[in-house]
């Protein structure tokens, strides 16, 4: 008698979602989600093109550290999403020896703690990071039973947008990824 095995779904960590116009609920209407983690216990990504009320330099702050590079003061913090938005998330690219760090994949990294921070703020954290507070999170099952109902698109994520596509770009650059113009989709989801 053969044992059936419940197929664990496809990982999409490294990977952009890209939200459908249909989806109006926000932070996530327009957004672009990096997804950090995915497996059958769920997601957790971070949107990449929500902006927050904050700058770089007034997390800094905050934390009582200084920081004499003003592009990196300057630099704006992001909505990760609607959960625990209390909390700082570092999305880069080197992967480091923080004290807590979450390897991706191959290429990228996710980081939760003070010390990339204060690596950040002296000149020496990674060359490329996105800081997000907050995360998006999906259930079990939730975000296959959302990408069925063709609420996002996929893509593979890319450094480009991520660090060097203006804010207000990214959700139709990203779209661009898989050859689509987002602003020639309809508003509603269809099934042939």
């Amino acid at each position: 008698m053969a044992t059936m095995q419940t197929k664990s779904p496809q990982s999409l960590a490294g990977q952009f979602l890209i939200a459908m116009p249909s989806l109006t609920e926000p932070p996530f209407s327009r957004g672009v989600a990096f997804i950090c983690q995915h497996d059958e216990d769920g997601a957790v990504g971070l949107l990449i093109n929500q902006l927050s009320e904050y700058r770089f330099g007034d997390v800094l702050a905050q934390m009582k550290l200084s920081c004499n590079d003003p592009e990196l003061v300057d630099a704006p913090v992001l909505i990760g999403g609607p959960v625990q938005q209390e909390r700082g998330f570092v999305l880069h690219r080197e992967h480091g020896h923080w004290e807590s760090s979450y390897r991706i994949n191959g290429d990228w990294s996710v980081t939760t703690s003070r010390d990339i921070l204060v690596a950040m703020a002296a000149g020496e954290g990674p060359r490329l990071a996105l800081m997000a507070l907050g995360y998006s999170g999906w259930g079990a099952g939730q975000l296959e039973q959302e990408l069925k109902d063709n609420t996002w698109l996929t893509a593979e994520a890319n450094e480009r947008v991520i660090f060097h596509t203006p804010l207000e770009e990214r959700w139709s650059a990203a779209a661009g990824l898989v050859g689509i113009d987002p602003l020639q989709l309809p508003g509603y989801a269809g099934h042939a």
